[in-house]
């Protein structure tokens, strides 16, 4: 069976809406059938595949999440982010995108830090006035921040598949990630002078201090976490096996909205997350194997080089593919799909790796706001009564926000390399 039947194959059982994990899985291991391989070798390539210390740090970041979201955790960052920022043109909305930036670099989570930050601001933002069109889209598109704002899950799984170094993709995700919750905050102020919506007066200094100080166990944990990482005390696995020890204390022993009894409960959801995304993992790291030996990289390099295609050309249509694929599956399946496809043509066409890195982030982070499968809509939905043609259609001027992020980040390299160049040389 050649290349393109296997091709035929496997968008035949996306389009019928087999689990992803299931199509490659399956499309992996006809491979291996029909190559005459013994199928304890295709066991084997996935305990191979599951076998890294890079991966042990999927679960941990993923129960750390967990805690934070049911531990009060959010509370106490929206609370000083309003003190900060309450009193701006717009301030719920402005505190909303702190809140979610802040609460991201803690879980590296999309869908936690939506589902953690809408649960609150969403009602109230509506009981202050804001159009509730607005309030869902201002939490459902900075909730994306979570797999941007290092510790991210997508850069995590990146860097696995890539062979590439987690440190230096995690600082090249800073900037971009600033970047995109100031346009999302500039945005929000102009909208709030247009459409005159309330503000708080500015808090008294008893209780600006107060705030910060109930606040300071839960900001020190990205500073922890991160300071650990890039100072060589912990490894990456390390730093989320402490990132859930600390989010667990701060949960049951500093803010107390979660009982030691419900410990359980919580890491079982947790893990159940956590199960769902190394399932995947594992069967794509095998199709990852299959791809390479199949030779379709090199048959696409072929075809890409023969097109005379640059390198802005081939950033375009990636961009436009990573689009219509984000529409319609999740983030983790687009990244482990094309990942292995794409990888082999960055060198060249002269793309820095950890550039394409940010650049299929911010894409799958548009995914996570587009329909008709993202994500963030459906959490949104899930926590309030408001269906998804209303969420889509607050969320709608994000994704034009967002489309500009892309284009920036696409074609100025410098916005995701500049900071981890100070730090790493041969960045550029």
């Amino acid at each position: 069976m050649t290349i393109y039947l296997f091709l035929i194959l496997f968008f035949t059982l996306l389009a019928l809406g087999v689990p992803i994990y299931l199509v490659l899985g399956s499309t992996a291991m006809i491979s291996f059938i029909l190559d005459g391989a013994p199928l304890i070798s295709f066991a084997s390539q996935i305990l191979d595949g599951l076998n890294s210390q890079l991966l042990m740090a999927v679960p941990f970041f993923v129960l750390a999440a967990a805690f934070m979201q049911r531990g009060g955790i959010a509370r106490v960052l929206i609370d000083v982010a309003d003190v900060w920022a309450g009193w701006l043109p717009g301030g719920l909305g402005v505190v909303s995108v702190a809140a979610c930036t802040v609460f991201a670099a803690i879980s590296g989570s999309s869908v936690a830090t939506a589902l953690a930050m809408g649960t609150i601001l969403i009602p109230e933002m509506v009981k202050r006035g804001y159009p509730r069109p607005l309030a869902l889209g201002v939490v459902g598109a900075s909730g994306t921040l979570g797999i941007l704002i290092p510790p991210s899950l997508a850069l995590l799984l990146y860097a696995l598949i890539a062979e590439e170094s987690v440190q230096r993709l995690f600082l090249a995700g800073v900037v971009p990630g600033l970047l995109q919750a100031g346009l999302f905050a500039g945005y929000i102020m102009l909208t709030s002078k247009r459409k005159a919506l309330p503000r708080r007066e500015r808090p008294e200094l008893r209780e600006f201090l107060r705030q910060n100080l109930r606040a300071m166990p839960a900001l020190s944990l990205p500073v922890i976490i991160l300071g650990g990482i890039y100072s060589g005390i912990v490894t990456i696995s390390e730093a989320a096996a402490l990132s859930a020890l600390i989010a667990f204390l701060l949960s049951v022993f500093v803010y107390r909205e979660s009982a030691f009894r419900d410990t359980l409960v919580i890491a079982a959801e947790g893990m159940k997350s956590a199960a769902s995304i190394m399932i995947i993992v594992a069967t794509a790291l095998v199709f990852g194997h299959w791809v390479t030996e199949s030779g379709a990289p090199d048959i696409l390099i072929e075809f890409v080089l023969e097109q005379n295609l640059k390198s802005w050309q081939f950033l375009l249509v990636i961009n436009v593919l990573l689009l219509i694929l984000g529409m319609f599956l999740e983030v983790a399946s687009v990244l482990l799909i094309t990942l292995p496809l794409l990888l082999p043509l960055l060198g060249p066409l002269g793309i820095n790796p950890i550039h394409f890195g940010i650049i299929m982030t911010v894409n799958m982070e548009l995914a996570l706001i587009t329909p008709p499968v993202g994500l963030n809509l459906y959490v949104l939905s899930s926590i309030t009564d408001a269906g998804i043609g209303e969420i889509v259609r607050g969320i709608l001027p994000f994704i034009g926000l967002m489309a500009l992020l892309v284009g920036l980040i696409t074609y100025v390299p410098e916005i995701s390399l500049w900071f981890p160049s100070l730090f790493y040389e041969g960045i550029r």
